[in-house]
């Protein structure tokens, strides 16, 4: 009798399947992390997916890190939901985190992918590339270096709340990124970090085909693709001003925890 209330239920078709079902949340997820679009239609967003970032990127960077020469690219990642968007002309407002008395700026150009992909070559990468944003790399380097002397991750030093600060995403074709592109950025006025994109060290169709041979990107994913050398302490009541000609300005205010 068992068997064949069994042999009805598997016979009958008109019974929805596991992925048939409406699907219902055990608890009301958050909101989706996000990204103003510039030069788009009004309140377009780019929706984030995951955030890669390549280290030492730039020679003069890695240098005052302690390190020299083309070595390997390395990335590291944040949460998406790590993004501080600023619309453009606002100034943002970052929260200076817990736990640190060492946040250091590192401002970056930021790739977006349109289109995703596995193993896609250098020659092939800027067709992936849906535009492109200035971003801040912040990162708590007191805790960031005592992981690296412990031989532990230091997810603790970049992915934290607000550890992201990035401005509208531009599309790529409105943009004009080449060698002679100029990154700043000014603390309060005073410039401490200028150099070109053409000083990376590994180039952004170099950096995609890379990534791209570690995890299958995808539409939404953000890439910040290094900093140039200055990287400096920054406290509650500083205002970064960052630009990228080209592509976009980025201000953030660091306001008391």
């Amino acid at each position: 009798m068992a068997f064949d209330r069994l042999r009805g239920i598997i016979d009958d078709d008109s019974r929805p399947l596991p992925g048939d079902l409406p699907m219902s949340f055990v608890v009301t997820p958050p909101a989706p992390a996000a990204v103003p679009v510039a030069g788009g239609a009004p309140g377009a967003q780019f929706p984030v997916h995951r955030i890669y970032c390549v280290g030492r990127n730039y020679v003069e960077h890695a240098k005052e890190m302690g390190f020299t020469g083309r070595e390997p690219p390395f990335f590291f990642m944040k949460p998406a939901d790590a993004v501080l968007p600023v619309a453009e002309g606002m100034v943002g407002r970052m929260h200076y985190p817990s736990l640190t008395k060492d946040l250091h700026h590192e401002v970056e150009l930021v790739v977006a992918i349109g289109q995703g992909g596995r193993n896609i070559t250098a020659a092939d990468a800027m067709k992936h590339v849906w535009g492109y944003a200035v971003g801040l790399d912040m990162t708590r380097r007191d805790l960031q270096g005592e992981a690296k002397k412990q031989g532990r991750p230091w997810c603790i030093g970049k992915g934290f709340d607000e550890s992201a600060p990035i401005g509208p995403i531009r599309p790529a074709a409105q943009c004009q990124v080449g060698p002679d592109t100029a990154i700043v950025l000014d603390v309060n006025g005073a410039k401490c970090q200028a150099s070109t994109i053409g000083k990376l060290i590994w180039s952004i169709p170099e950096i995609i085909e890379h990534v791209s041979a570690a995890w299958t990107l995808a539409p939404g994913d953000l890439i910040f693709t290094g900093t140039p050398e200055g990287v400096a302490a920054v406290v509650a009541g500083d205002t970064l001003s960052a630009r990228i000609d080209g592509v976009g300005t980025l201000q953030v205010q660091v306001v008391q925890g």
